[in-house]
């Protein structure tokens, strides 16, 4: 009978560690092969298995790797870990490896090991940071306390931001599934979810119109923009911003792998059964990460009706008379955030009725309107504006309304599809409403077919309106008469009012904002100075002769009904 061959461990099982403590007689190649399957089928390390099975403690494992292996040995407890650095290497990777980064020292980073034998994680460690490695060993359970603490610690840190748990649903549409990757993503990052949904009702409820999340070097900014000013909310760990831009970005059905170019997305939060809001995201590669822009659009002010917005009673009837005409052409112009949107969507709700077929096209569709027919324009695609409006005329339209005239093709279409029996709504960015025909004009727009087809222009802002703690203002009255109120107005009828700030404006003095308008049909007078390719100045100066309102006149309209205060208009108009 042939003696039986010598036992020999599998090649998986022989670690640096193992064969060490096989040397040094501590382990026999069968506890080695025994732990080693228990290791493998439980898929855990190497070192736990070995101290789970008692046959040496984790002080005396630390002390022979040390002496092995000529590494130093470390007390934990002596470590101060608010001075360990965050980020040096990635958290999920010293928990999965069980290894702590605690010091940088020039181009080498200290790391805290219980088995220097592992070179995977050496080696991952080295491609993520481009640095060397100086290894210091330590007692396992120690470094398994560490990593629980450090753990803990950055999800408190973020728990304590995001405050009460929110369980909000973002809605996803059959295009947008989310993959089981992007649902283990979620789970592992709960704190990075519970607050973003914190920071988005944050923004609800305070009435904000945009979220802007901005990386710096040294920081990290949230702002919200409430009633026109931007404030700052928070100012979250830096090591988040990259995870929280994933996550918007997967929500928003935004490519998380490229931070190159901007992205443009939406994405839709569902508050209950009956509430949900939109928003749009914007991401802008900057210096220092992606800079998010996520602007709310909450249907219901489209809702709202037309007297919620702040038009005086005469410049309300001339804009209803010019809505519901057959045909023709009403532009809306202003800045950015003036309200342009809101004003078209109140505009086209009064309208919406099952007898007449609207059309939209938007870049993108901003709220969304039952028994309007939307449409997203795509540059890419080569559904442009232009395109769009093409398409319309062959669609039986009786209302077309137009996000932007950005061109002068677009300008043409519509204006000849006002020419042609349809009633078009657009928006412009100019400052006034004379000075958007002579936009018109400089963008390669004939004047006859301008004052053939344009019946009516608004041009608005939003003021901040005074809160229910305001207080009557004393101003002089050369002030008032500076500011453009006329010496009939001073007859001691009305007081402005200033802000003075209470819990229910945060202490800023005003809450919400109202609209303020330059509503200027147009008139014949006003025909023939477009047909003469007249200035816009002399088409203020004939508006004016019509008792058409300039935004300063009206902003101070405002002032005398207490709705906002005279440094407010002052603002936000110009003489």
């Amino acid at each position: 009978m042939s003696a039986a061959p010598p036992y020999s461990a599998p090649q998986a099982y022989t670690s640096g560690l193992a064969r060490a403590l096989t040397q040094a007689n501590l382990l026999s190649p069968a506890q080695i092969d025994a732990i080693s399957k228990k290791t493998q089928m439980e898929k855990t390390p190497f070192v736990d298995g070995l101290l789970q099975s008692g046959i040496i403690n984790s002080r005396d494992l630390a002390t022979f790797c040390s002496e092995a292996f000529g590494y130093p040995l470390l007390d934990l407890a002596l470590i101060n870990e608010s001075l360990i650095p965050e980020k040096l290497v990635d958290p999920k990777l010293m928990q999965s490896q069980c290894m702590v980064a605690i010091a940088k020292k020039g181009n080498k980073v200290s790391l805290a090991i219980s088995d220097p034998t592992n070179n995977s994680a050496l080696d991952q460690v080295k491609f993520q940071t481009g640095l060397g490695i100086e290894l210091i060993v330590v007692q396992h359970d120690a470094l398994l306390k560490l990593l629980d603490k450090l753990s803990k610690t950055s999800e408190q840190s973020l728990n304590d931001l995001a405050g009460d748990d929110y369980e909000l649903e973002f809605k996803e549409d059959d295009a947008g599934q989310a993959t089981a990757d992007t649902q283990a993503t979620e789970i592992d990052d709960a704190p990075v979810v519970k607050f973003l949904q914190k920071m988005l009702v944050d923004a609800i409820n305070l009435g904000a119109s945009d979220l802007h999340f901005e990386p710096f070097e040294k920081f990290y900014r949230i702002r919200f923009r409430v009633d026109g000013e931007l404030r700052e909310i928070a100012q979250p760990p830096l090591a988040i911003k990259d995870k929280l831009a994933s996550r918007i970005k997967v929500i928003s059905k935004l490519d998380i792998s490229e931070k190159r170019v901007p992205q443009d997305g939406r994405m839709k939060l569902q508050l209950s059964a009956s509430k949900s809001i939109d928003f749009r995201v914007s991401t802008l590669p900057t210096l220092f990460g992606e800079k998010i822009v996520m602007r709310i659009l909450d249907g219901s002010q489209a809702q709202m009706g037309i007297d919620a917005l702040g038009y005086d009673p005469d410049q309300k009837e001339i804009l209803m008379n010019a809505i519901q005409r057959p045909y023709g052409m009403v532009l809306v112009t202003g800045p950015t955030g003036s309200g342009k949107t809101v004003s078209l969507y109140t505009c086209l709700n009064v309208i919406n009725k099952p007898g007449i077929n609207i059309s939209t096209a938007e870049d993108p569709a901003e709220i969304n309107l039952p028994g309007v027919n939307q449409v997203n324009v795509n540059d890419k695609a080569g559904l442009t504006f232009a395109a769009a409006l093409k398409s319309f005329l062959r669609q039986d339209p009786d209302v077309i309304m137009v996000g932007e005239i950005r061109d002068l093709e677009t300008a043409d279409i519509a204006i000849k599809a006002a020419q042609t029996g349809h009633m078009v709504f657009s928006t412009l960015h100019t400052n006034d409403a004379p000075a958007t025909l002579t936009r018109l004009m400089n963008m390669g727009v004939a004047p006859f077919n301008i004052a053939s087809s344009v019946i009516l222009i608004t041009a608005q802002r939003l003021a901040r309106r005074l809160c229910t703690c305001k207080k009557p203002a004393d101003i002089l009255d050369e002030v008032l008469l500076q500011a453009g109120f006329q010496d009939d107005e001073l007859d001691g009828s009305w007081r402005p009012y200033q802000p003075v700030g209470c819990e229910r404006c945060n202490g800023s003095g005003y809450k919400g904002r109202v609209g303020i308008y330059q509503i200027m049909p147009i008139s014949e007078a006003i025909e023939r100075i477009i047909l003469a390719s007249g200035t816009s100045l002399e088409i203020e100066e004939q508006a004016q002769r019509e008792g058409v309102r300039n935004l300063r006149q009206s902003g101070l309209q405002k002032v005398k009904q207490g709705l906002t205060s005279l440094e407010e208009v002052l603002g936000c108009t110009n003489d």
